[in-house]
């Protein structure tokens, strides 16, 4: 499985917004010249986030994007959904019905069980989802302030309000 750039960009996003006093905004222009990702493809990462209720934007001179939740309410799996959708990663399209000796599915109206591929998938998707779950922004802040130097992230805010304000 392979998630779309959109997912790692929306995080990254997410991470910059959570920086962000609460007055403050950030356009949807300086979060992509930031990154080095074109624009027009995260300005639809950045809707869907919006569209989730997870990043509120404004229009206008002084207008762009903050979070519309605090940090600690937003989890890697609410972005992660926002830009991929609620469904599972594992759709089962029930092969085992083309084997030449296999049993004949159920009638109408009646089910049966998962094939064990399709258990062993779902069991690691809802894994995976549990595990993003339990990781917050404000989590994530706490390590990028413990991992990535000062001179970093005063040198990326800097940069942040040098462009706002030019």
């Amino acid at each position: 499985m392979q998630l779309k750039n959109h997912v790692e960009w929306a995080l990254h996003c997410c991470s910059v917004l959570a920086a962000l006093p609460e007055d403050e905004r950030i356009p949807a222009k300086l979060l992509a010249e930031l990154h080095g990702i074109p624009r027009e493809y995260l300005s639809k990462a950045l809707q869907a986030l919006s569209s989730a209720g997870i990043i509120s934007g404004t229009l206008g001179p002084t207008g762009g994007y903050k979070l519309a939740r605090a940090p600690g309410r937003i989890t890697f799996l609410d972005i992660v959904e926002a830009v991929e959708g609620k469904g599972r990663t594992f759709v089962c399209t029930e092969i085992r019905d083309n084997m030449p000796c296999a049993e004949k599915p159920p009638a109408k109206g009646k089910t049966r069980r998962p094939c064990a591929v399709a258990r062993v998938m779902y069991d690691a998707d809802k894994a995976w989802r549990s595990h993003l779950q339990s990781v917050t922004l404000a989590d994530l802040a706490k390590t990028v302030e413990k991992e990535v130097p000062l001179r970093v992230l005063k040198g990326n805010a800097e940069w942040l309000a040098a462009k706002r304000n030019a």
